[in-house]
């Protein structure tokens, strides 16, 4: 029977193929005792059905970029694409900006894998903006590097959405002190235009010493003014 079914799978053409293997996946997830785990249903979908955040403060360089698209070119998508169901049967990327972007734009990769890319769906519980934006952090923290400009305004995106300056620094995994600097970076980054620094701060290095001094300096003199 199962020779039989697996037979009329591989028989069909490739779009209905990949359904219906997809369709077993979910089968299998629904009665897995992994089916808390994201990662055991890797599915393939069609890679105009999925789209980038608006958020990502997770910044890579050429050579690295490069990098990913070698490894993705010799070893193969290794690690899947992680994504949030919209209700439109869409899916926002909420880990795996590049490699979705490697899926896309590199011929050779977009044409090995017909057009398709290998997603995760987050757990539901994470359908709140705020809680994708946290999970994206979690997920690149140990990864690249963040844009400075970036995360302050995600962290100023959160505390909008009324999340405490604790609750930011439990669900980024950041101490409070980063939480309230880099609450604190957007709207002031115009007092450092004129600052000379050993190294330039850019949007995509980390921010340096002078600079937590400089931002210090100043709050303390906004404080003691009268």
């Amino acid at each position: 029977m199962e020779n039989i079914c697996l037979t009329e799978i591989a028989a069909l053409p490739i779009a209905e193929r990949i359904e219906a293997i997809n369709n077993a996946k979910r089968a299998l997830h629904a009665i897995s005792p992994f089916r808390n785990e994201p990662v055991d249903c890797v599915l393939w979908v069609k890679n105009d059905n999925v789209h980038a955040n608006d958020y990502n403060p997770n910044s890579v360089m050429p050579p690295e970029m490069e990098l990913l698209r070698v490894s993705i070119s010799e070893d193969g998508y290794t690690q899947p694409i992680v994504t949030m169901l919209e209700p439109d049967e869409t899916r926002e990327v909420v880990d795996g900006f590049h490699r979705n972007r490697v899926g896309k734009e590199c011929e050779d990769i977009q044409a090995r894998v017909i057009g398709y890319l290998p997603v995760v769906t987050i757990n539901e519980d994470r359908k709140d903006k705020g809680d994708r934006m946290a999970a994206t952090i979690r997920h690149n923290r140990a990864r690249g590097k963040h844009s400075v400009v970036k995360m302050s305004e995600i962290v100023s995106a959160l505390i909008k959405r009324n999340w405490s300056y604790d609750k930011i620094s439990k669900k980024l995994g950041m101490e409070p002190d980063e939480v309230l600097r880099l609450s604190q970076v957007t709207g002031l980054a115009e007092l450092f235009a004129d600052k000379d620094f050993s190294e330039a701060w850019e949007a995509e290095t980390e921010p340096k010493e002078e600079f937590f001094e400089y931002m210090d300096n100043h709050q303390s003199k906004m404080e003691n003014e009268p």
